[in-house]
C-alpha cells in the first residue's frame, strides 16, 4: 500500500503524513528530510546553491538513510543522525535550491522507491504522487495559503526560541513555492488523480479524518 502526500511547503505534510503512518502501522518515509540532510552537507562542504558542478560531485560522497530506532524515524547523514540539525531555515532554503539537481534527485529517489517495493508507506513531498510513487494507491495533494503557511512556520521557530520576522518567512515561502513549482525537474504539481485538501482552515484533527476518509473510499 502507497499513499503519497503532495503539496508546497508548511501545508502541514509531515505532520499529518506521520499521523496517518501511526495509525495504520506503515511507515513513514520523509523524503523532505532526505534532501534536507542532502543540503546540510553541502552547507558544511561550503558548496553554494549555484554551484552545480560541486553539488553533483558531492552527492557521490554523500551517503543518506532512514533508520527507524523505537519506532522513530532517524536520517542518517554520512552515519550521523542528523534529525535535530535539518530544520533550520537555511537548510530549508539549500534544500529547495539544491533539489532541482538532476543527480541529487536521482540519488534519492531511488532510495525512496526501494523502500516503498518492501513495505507499505506513506511518503510526502512534492513529487511523490507524480514522480516517486505515480501507480499510488492513494494520492493527497495538501495545500493552506501563503499567510497560514508563513504563520505556522513562524510559530514553530518561535516556539524553538529563534527569532523571526513573519513578513520575511511569508517572502521567503513565496519564493520557495515559484521555485518548487517552475524547477525543470520534477516540479510540484498536483498529480491528476490526486485529491486535493485545503487545510487553511482546518485544525490537525480535522485534515487527519478527511484523509482517512479518503483513504477507506480509494485505497484498502
Amino acid at each position: 500500500m502507497q499513499i503519497a502526500i503532495d503539496g508546497p511547503a508548511g501545508a502541514g505534510k509531515s505532520t499529518i503524513a506521520k499521523r496517518l503512518a501511526k495509525e495504520s502501522g506503515y511507515i513513514y518515509v520523509d523524503t523532505g528530510a532526505m534532501y534536507r540532510a542532502m543540503a546540510l552537507y553541502l552547507l558544511r562542504r561550503g558548496i553554494s546553491a549555484e554551484d552545480k558542478a560541486g553539488i553533483e560531485s558531492a552527492c557521490e560522497d554523500a551517503d543518506i538513510s532512514i533508520k527507524y530506532i523505537d519506532g522513530e524515524q532517524n536520517v542518517i547523514l554520512n552515519g550521523e543522525n542528523v534529525n535535530g540539525l535539518i530544520r533550520t531555515q537555511e537548510v530549508s532554503n539549500m534544500a529547495s535550491a539544491s533539489s532541482v539537481n538532476g543527480k541529487v534527485r536521482q540519488k534519492l529517489v531511488s532510495l525512496q522507491q526501494k523502500l516503498a517495493e518492501s513495505t507499505d508507506v506513506v511518503m510526502d513531498g512534492r513529487d511523490i504522487g507524480t514522480t516517486v510513487l505515480p501507480d499510488a494507491e492513494v494520492k493527497i495533494y495538501l495545500t493552506a495559503s501563503v499567510k497560514v503557511r508563513a504563520k505556522r512556520r513562524y510559530d514553530e521557530l518561535i516556539a524553538k526560541g529563534e527569532e523571526s520576522d513573519l513578513k520575511v518567512i511569508e517572502q521567503e515561502i513565496r519564493e520557495r513555492d515559484e521555485r518548487d513549482m517552475t524547477r525543470e525537474i520534477s516540479p510540484l504539481k498536483k498529480a491528476d488523480d490526486a485529491i486535493e485538501v485545503d487545510t487553511s482552515d482546518m485544525g490537525i484533527e480535522e485534515v487527519v479524518n478527511a484523509i482517512n476518509g479518503i483513504i477507506k473510499e480509494h485505497g484498502r
